[in-house]
């Protein structure tokens, strides 16, 4: 008889001391209130699975690691503790089905939908603009509906401490603030820091102002952005003023987070809603979950599920199945089953054991049971806070401990057992003194203290047969004890730590002064576990807290916690330093302190005496005295309050949109019907009534409205391609990897993968029916690598299995032997692989096709030596960016008849998608057809790189005449799917001096002179869209300035890591980073003030770019001089100046920089695009075009500029999707150009359906409606459907790099302008970003930017302003938290070379809720046209992004002021700075006592000049 297996065993049989007969072997679930009946063998999923299986698409899998909040969920369950229902918001992807049992689960369908009601949180993230892509709304939403379902009443406060669980890409969190505050109790109160705005908005057309002029209010009512009226899809009779302000068809909004958090308060908070007593009466638990349920023993299939509810049942069953997992919330072994592989085969979960989950205070201190959630421990610590120094360190550390959804059931006992060495709770509970009561069956309970319990990594004193039961935390002493934790992460919320420390000191006060009597020193993050600096302790112990005494204990703590370069982690040099400026910060708060109790003594004696009363203690001693510019260094983020957030928009809406590009292209064109009452401006016969007849529909061209799937976002019933139900047959597909970045396939062995079960298929390049090379440009890629690997994870095949987890088992079975490629097409790889831009430029490995130079004006070698002339060289780097789209990339497959193929993907290249799967299939291109509904987001990723993916998946449906789906995940798609391009710029760059004094007396600032820079950028091992990604760099190197002579050269480094592609920008910022760099530079040679010098600089109207295209329309001067007016520039530099002079420790920063982005693709071919229209006979219209929609709107504007075109209200007016089969031959949604293509096409579209329709609107009553007039045309034969078609003016697109050496102008410069327009115009902008600097530990805010746009004449404003925040966050992500880390040279401790370690949200962050700028003011230029664009647009997608730029001047403009402090540096010395300005490159640079000890013990050089590693 077979041996049985050890998941049989365990369920079978009795462990000895259980009593079977008490355990239930069923799961009891409710979803949304209702009794779900999960079969035993069914139920080992994630409760995400499970949730989505039954159709509950509205939680979505963003990352699979509980990072991104996407899958987030509500579950209720009954409190032993409290006796009441405890609802707690989770992450449904780290969550195990089996441990949901007891729990009723409410998913985002169960609160509100279409089809009945939103609930007020739903409601309010519509209408605020609180989605954008929608992917991660309906996690935000749940997340929300947490915190109010437990606190009605909730105020600001609260909502700005919680929303750290979820992350949004697209927004740039604004609008989700304002939407959440909206609801709150106090949210009448106007926010900390809030711009003062006025009641109403300002109208600065309107004559009926106030005599204030153009800052006085108009007396008539305006909707605010996105609240009750136009920005609610009113009608135009809801969006009057004035007869006056109607004939003008403009107004100026000025919407503040102020006066909408008012505005939504009268219009009901949460608490008054009637959503809240429903909310209440569903918060009670279903009977039978009302009380405690019985014990759980259920056999899963893979694994048996304990969940005991006594204590000696937990350890007996510890001791029968040693080797058991033990888990509470799976924050750690979900992780390892997903990403290692290592699924439990039993598991114990201990959270309904009562000595294991209660939580405390005591007399003696805290008893924190093992598995006490985080949270509960967490709101016992808040509430003690006073009576216990512990309980307040504790408090402000598990604020920052991950997210409120994994604190909701993470546990302390996991943390311990984990043994994670940068974990936050670990060095408290050891520096506090904590002991741990561990227990097993055999030999009963002992007790261990914290700081002995961590052995070695990840390994400590607990053996495989026991628990931790509880933690004992005892108080410090009442008096004069203080104990401090420190934090410093790449992000502040949600991260775990680079570093992380508690210190503890307790005090005594004697005749010399205060004496350290004890301490403690905990650390985590400096070495493989857990350490107490003992020697830096012992230094202090005894000895009299004073400067001399921290000194010595500082060089002792360098010494005994420095971190060996080359260890793992990296950073040595900054985690070095980190220690050491913790231990400053701890002196100068704990001699604040001692003063603080010396002043309070002090005060009481005083007191005393004059009451006649003799003081009862001895006078307290002096404390060492800190000087007022140090006592900032005390400061820490751990522990103060989440900042508040406010933001100011401002822009002008217009009734009717200002004729644009249409107005040319068609001059004879119909008049739609609203035009018949006044001309195109609005004046009609100067009433207000004449103006009410005139006035457009609801939600056309120029008015404000949501996003048109802005409902289906927030109720979770938007279906993207993940979420399309299940077709019958699916199988599941999961991609075969290589696991080298740089060899010759020897073998595969796909033999043990194919006999596991579930797999139906695993294929190859030997199967494919079709061609196997693919590319974008040029075809140098496979979809499935034949003999060479080129990357880390480049896709050698695809398994297909019936089930995902079955799929991704198979392939990580399949086996693959490798040997060395010693030759990279002719770059030597010497013997590795090549990953950095420096490793290509030693090997001489680029793309030829790529090398493009580009001069400009006179010879640049004699004008850099022109005499007189200050001269500068150097070199600027810039990292690479993750899209971190929340939607990975997602294919479904479906064969259709006749043997051809439906692709439902997440792709922004629908075209190319089929023809590169009919390639690959051998099957016709109209055989195939590509349907794209909406995406979670894209941002240049899914332009090219979804397509390989799609066409590895159709190869499988295909052959296999079934539909198949391939969803990557995160660490998946974030290694194989490429990034924006890390860039290399080395340049040397003159101006000239100003030969005389201006008529002041003053110097004017010098000119610019000559400029010669080569750029690298790091392609990856395929040539993708690098090419026209170098060329929109070279195009943007000017950035806004005009350079006399200019010669830059660019090349793509041909490297071994994925091929990188298209990122929002496309180039474009690293081009304009590295000018802005060089023009720093400068700035500090030639000692100029950095503004001027830039102001002295700037292009002029009619000057000729350096590729030769004449500025038209150009607003940079204009925007750059109103906003530094605006934003009073001037006075806050001077404010910033005081500020550095007062602080020595905290920095701040001000920065000013200007932005152009030519729109166009630089490829001519591709400026066109089509559109279908069809009117139906109910007046109503569907529209097809070609471009997709991932968040920007895009389909919105469409709608909006057909609704004015055949003067219909926007309802009537619907996009289903962009479909190969509507619209052919189209292009990627890129470059910003959708709308100006697509628009332009259906209005052409519309045009044609208009001529048709004027001789039939003539028979009817004047002002019949659409349906009247479509309905007598189809009777009369008239056709109400048109295809338009629109195509840049071949004037002006299209740049011939191939026109070499290009024509000469007379005076014998080159004629670049020859050579072809490469832009039809250009989006403008100016941004300032003022941020504050914590000097000790390189930790940043942005306290406030503005920011200015010319975006011509908005479509719809809100939508603009969105993508403007979105692409500023984005861009502020780009130059400071978002680092992207491969195995090079630099990190030789990740391995192998080649693999990408910033993989899923744990590594690679991005900005949080916490990130946002304190004050966010956006602006849209008024008064700006643009005859290039349809309805006089721009195009706003992209340009902004580099906006964001400012905020890494401005930090290096804080660090400047470092430097000269702690440094000596001159304020105009130049250093080096890269991007992004991470936290570690900001502290290193200020160069401070600290930073030098620790890179003069790693033997690394001088501090001043001293630069982290990076991967570029």
């Amino acid at each position: 008889m077979a041996a049985r297996a050890p998941v049989e065993v365990a369920y079978e049989v009795a462990p000895p001391g259980i009593d079977l007969s008490v355990y239930r072997s069923s799961l009891v679930v409710y979803v949304n209130g209702a009794r779900v009946d999960v079969p035993a063998r069914e139920s080992d999923v994630l409760l995400l699975d499970f949730l989505r299986a039954r159709g509950l698409t509205g939680a979505k899998l963003g990352c699979g690691e509980g990072g991104c909040g996407a899958c987030t969920v509500v579950i209720s369950r009954h409190d032993a503790a409290t006796g009441e229902a405890r609802h707690t918001s989770v992450n449904a992807c780290l969550m195990p089905l089996l441990a949901a049992d007891g729990c009723d689960v409410t998913t985002v369908e169960g609160i509100g939908s279409t089809r009945t009601e939103l609930h007020p949180v739903q409601q309010r993230m519509a209408e605020m603009h609180g989605a954008q892509c929608g992917f991660c709304t309906p996690g935000i939403v749940m997340a929300m509906y947490a915190l109010f379902l437990n606190n009605p009443k909730a105020p600001v406060e609260l909502i700005e401490e919680s929303m750290d669980g979820n992350l949004c890409r697209c927004t740039g969190y604004r609008p989700i603030w304002d939407a959440a505050k909206s609801l709150c109790a106090d949210a009448h109160r106007e926010p900390a820091g809030a711009e003062a705005a006025t009641q109403a908005e300002r109208c600065v057309t309107c004559p009926h102002k106030d005599a204030a002029g153009q800052n006085g209010a108009c007396s008539h009512a305006h909707a605010h952005d996105g609240g009750a009226g136009a920005g609610a899809g009113a009608g135009a009779g809801e969006i009057e003023a004035c007869a006056m302000h109607a004939r003008a068809a403009v107004r100026s909004v000025v919407s503040s987070t102020a006066n909408k958090l008012a505005e939504m308060h009268a219009a009901t908070p949460y608490h008054a809603t009637k959503a809240a007593e429903r909310d209440a009466a569903r918060a009670r638990l279903p009977p039978e979950l009302a009380a405690p349920l019985g014990p759980l023993r259920v056999n899963a299939g893979r694994l048996v599920w304990w969940r005991p509810r006594a204590l000696a049942d937990a350890l007996n069953l510890k001791a029968a199945f040693p080797h058991a997992r033990v888990v509470v919330g799976n924050t750690e072994v979900g992780i390892e089953a997903r990403f290692k592989g290592q699924a439990p085969a039993v598991v114990i979960a201990t959270q309904d054991v009562p000595e294991l989950r209660d939580a405390v205070f005591t007399e003696r201190g805290l008893e924190l049971g093992a598995s006490a959630p985080l949270s509960s421990v967490a709101e016992l610590c808040e509430r003690c806070a006073h009576a216990s120094a512990v309980c307040e360190a504790a408090a402000q550390m598990l604020r920052w401990f991950a997210s409120n959804q994994i604190r909701n059931v993470a546990c302390l006992g996991g943390n311990l057992a984990t043994a994670s060495p940068i974990s936050d709770m670990n060095p408290l509970l050891a520096a506090a003194g904590a002991t741990l009561e561990i227990a097993s069956a055999a030999r009963g309970a002992r007790l261990v203290p914290v700081r002995g319990f961590f052995k070695a990594y990840r390994t400590v004193d607990l053996a495989p047969d026991e628990l931790i039961v509880r933690v004992h935390v005892p108080h410090a002493a009442p008096r004069f004890e203080y104990i401090v934790p420190y934090k410093q992460a790449r992000r502040r919320e949600d991260d775990i730590s680079i570093v992380t420390a508690t210190l503890r000191a307790r005090f005594e006060p004697t005749a010399d002064g205060w004496v350290c009597a004890d301490a403690a020193l905990a650390f985590g993050g400096l070495a493989p576990t857990t350490v107490l600096a003992r020697q830096a302790a012992a230094s202090l112990v005894g000895e009299r807290w004073c400067d001399a005494t921290f000194e010595r204990a500082a060089a002792a703590l360098a010494r005994e916690v420095r971190v060996p370069d080359g260890a793992p982690g990296g950073q040595a040099e900054y985690r070095g330093a980190l220690a050491t400026s913790f231990l400053f910060k701890f002196f100068v708060h704990t001699s604040l302190r001692l003063g603080e109790a010396k002043a309070e003594a002090d005060a009481s004696a005083a007191r005393a005496l004059a009451e006649g009363a003799a003081p009862t203690r001895a006078p307290l001693p002096a404390a060492p005295l800190i000087a007022a510019a140090e006592r900032t260094a005390a400061r820490s983020w751990v522990t103060e309050p989440k900042p508040a957030t406010s933001g100011t928009q401002t822009y002008a809406e217009r009734l009717r949109p200002l004729p644009g590009l249409e107005q040319d292209k068609y001059p004879d064109a119909a008049a739609p019907s609203h035009a018949a009452n006044g001309n195109a401006n609005g004046h009609g016969n100067g009433t207000a009534a004449a103006a009410a007849a005139a006035a457009p529909k609801s939600g056309q061209s120029g008015q404000s409205v949501p996003h048109a799937a802005a409902n289906l976002h927030v109720t979770g019933e938007a279906t993207y391609v993940d979420d399309i139900p299940q077709p019958s047959g699916l199988l599941h597909a999961a991609l075969v990897g290589s696991q080298r970045a740089a060899a010759r396939i020897v073998a595969v062995d796909a033999t043990a993968a194919r006999a596991m079960r579930g797999v139906v298929r695993i294929l190859f390049h030997a199967d494919l029916p079709g061609k196997n090379d693919l590319g974008p440009v040029v075809h140098d890629e496979e979809c499935f690598a034949e003999a060479v690997v080129h990357s880390v994870g480049q896709v050698i095949g695809i398994v297909v299995a019936t089930s995902v987890r079955e799929a991704r088992e198979a392939a990580a079975a399949v086996r693959v032997e490798y040997e060395e490629l010693d030759q990279f097409d002719g770059g030597s790889t010497e013997g590795r692989p090549i990953i950095s831009i420096d490793d290509a430029i030693r090997a001489g490995s680029f793309y030829a096709v790529t090398d493009h130079t580009l001069e400009s004006g006179p010879a640049v070698e004699p004008l850099l030596a022109t005499a007189g002339a200050i001269v500068v060289e150097g070199e600027f780097r810039l990292g690479g960016q993750e899209h971190f789209y929340l939607e990975s990339n997602t294919t479904l497959a479906v064969p259709t008849e006749g043997g051809g193929l439906a692709l439902h993907t997440s792709t922004q290249a629908v075209a190319k998608t089929q023809n590169l799967v009919a390639h690959v299939c051998a099957i016709p291109a109209h055989k195939v057809v590509c349907h794209m509904r909406r995406m979670g987001g894209g941002f240049g990723g899914k332009e090219t790189r979804s397509v390989p993916f799609s066409c590895a998946v159709a190869v499988a449906a295909h052959l296999l005449r079934v539909p198949v789906r391939l969803s990557l995940e995160r660490d998946v798609d974030m290694q194989i799917s490429g990034q924006r391009h890390a860039f290399l710029a080395k340049y040397r760059a003159a101006v000239l001096p100003a030969s005389s004094a201006a008529a002041d007396g003053s110097t004017p600032p010098p000119k610019l002179l000559a400029l010669d820079v080569q750029l690298f950028s790091n392609g990856g091992c395929a040539l993708d869209l690098s090419g026209p990604v170098m060329d929109r760099a070279i195009f943007h190197l000017d950035s806004c300035y005009k350079w006399p002579a200019l010669r830059v050269r660019g090349r793509v480094c041909r490297t071994h890591q994925a091929p990188h592609t298209a990122f929002r920008g496309f180039g474009g910022p690293q081009g304009m980073m590295v000018a802005e760099a060089i023009m720093e530079h400068l700035a500090c040679a030639a000692h100029a003030d950095p503004v001027a010098f830039r102001s002295a600089n700037l292009y002029a109207q009619g000057d000729e770019t350096h590729f030769g295209q004449k500025l038209e329309l150009w607003n940079v001067p204009a925007a750059w001089e109103q906003l530094q007016q605006s934003a009073e520039l001037a006075q806050r530099r001077a404010a910033v100046s005081r500020f550095n002079g007062e602080h020595s420790w905290r920095k701040r920063g001000i920065a000013i920089v200007p932005t152009k982005f030519g729109i166009n693709f630089t490829a001519k071919f591709m400026n066109q695009g089509g559109a279908l229209v069809h009117v139906y006979t109910d007046g109503t219209v569907l529209v097809s075009h070609g471009g997709t929609e991932m968040g920007q709107g895009l389909h919105t504007k469409v709608c909006q500029i057909v609704a004015h075109a055949l003067d219909v209200p926007l309802s009537d007016v619907h996009i289903a999707e962009t479909a190969s089969d509507k619209v052919a031959n189209s292009m990627p949604t890129a470059a910003s150009m959708s709308n100006d293509l697509y628009a332009m096409a259906a209005l052409d579209a519309c045009e044609q359906i208009l001529k048709r329709l004027a001789p039939v609107r003539k028979s009817l009553p004047p002002g019949a409606p659409l349906k009247a007039v479509a309905a007598k045309a189809n009777f009369e034969r008239v056709d109400l459907s048109a295809h338009g078609f629109f195509a840049v003016d071949d004037a002006r697109c299209g740049y011939d790099w191939a026109l070499e050496p290009p024509p000469r102008k007379p005076d014998g410069t080159p004629d670049n302008a020859r050579r072809g327009l490469p832009f039809n115009y250009f989006t403008q902008g100016v941004a300032i970003a003022e941020v504050e600097l914590d000097v000790l530990t390189g930790d940043h805010a942005v306290l406030r930017a503005d920011l200015l746009v010319d975006v011509g004449s908005t479509i719809n404003a809100p939508l603009d302003v969105g993508q403007i925040e979105g692409a500023f966050a984005q861009g502020v992500g780009l130059c400071t938290i978002e680092e992207v880390v491969w195995a090079d040279d630099e990190h030789s401790w990740v391995q192998p070379r080649g693999r990408l370690l910033t993989r899923g949200p744990g590594a690679y962050k991005l900005p949080s809720f916490n990130d946002v700028p304190r004050d966010l003011r956006v602006g849209l230029m008024q008064r700006v046209a643009n005859p290039f664009a349809v309805h006089s647009s721009k195009a706003v997608g992209e340009p902004p992004l580099f906006l964001g730029f400012s905020v890494f001047m401005a930090l290096r403009d804080a660090v400047r002021a470092a430097r000269v402090e702690h440094l000596g540096a001159s304020a105009h010395a130049h250093f080096t700075l890269h991007s992004p300005a991470t936290s570690e490159r900001l502290r290193m640079a200020c160069a401070d006592r600290f930073a030098r000890m620790a890179v003069e013990l790693n033997g690394r050089g001088d501090v001043g000049s001293y630069v982290p590693k990076g991967s570029f």
